[in-house]
């Protein structure tokens, strides 16, 4: 598992970088149901760099605050690499932030499939403006496990991100 040690350092990296930037970002989470922007605001001084974090749990919310198509929803289910590339684009739309960082995934114990196992989370980092990069892993582990791994991956692809620009 984890340790809370490498979600905190993950975080003061990416805090950080963007702060050195003068850039901000903002979550748009599902499956971490608000962790990734709880472990950016556990630093002092994140509000120079964190607009906020919208926890889009249900397909309804994803319609509603970030604009994320009934279509897409319909066609390809809510941990989808289409989902996220607009959960992205719909959180930079809706709060002016420079990034997002958007999850969504299968964390179980239940809910998953053949095609989508427990485990299966996809992120999607950028803006409509740099450039939006999505990528899906497959996390072992059980629920909580599932989420601390994505919590991290989506800090650290961010930082990445934002480092490559």
């Amino acid at each position: 598992m984890l340790r809370d040690s490498t979600m905190e350092q993950a975080a003061a990296h990416l805090g950080d970088l963007l702060s050195l930037r003068g850039q901000t970002m903002v979550t748009a989470e599902s499956c971490t149901g608000g962790w990734v922007v709880k472990a950016l605001t556990d630093r002092p001084g994140s509000s120079v760099y964190v607009l906020g974090g919208l926890v889009t749990y249900s397909n309804a919310m994803k319609r509603e605050l970030l604009h994320v198509s009934a279509e897409n929803l319909e066609r390809d289910g809510a941990v989808s690499e289409s989902v996220v590339r607009q959960m992205v684009a719909g959180a930079v739309k809706v709060t002016e932030a420079d990034f997002a960082v958007a999850i969504s995934g299968v964390a179980g114990p239940d809910g998953g499939s053949g095609d989508k196992p427990v485990g299966t989370v996809w992120f999607a980092w950028g803006s409509p403006a740099t450039g939006i990069v999505a990528h899906r892993c497959h996390f072992d582990g059980d629920r909580d496990a599932v989420r601390r791994q994505s919590v991290v991956y989506a800090l650290q692809g961010l930082a990445d991100y934002v480092q490559k620009l």
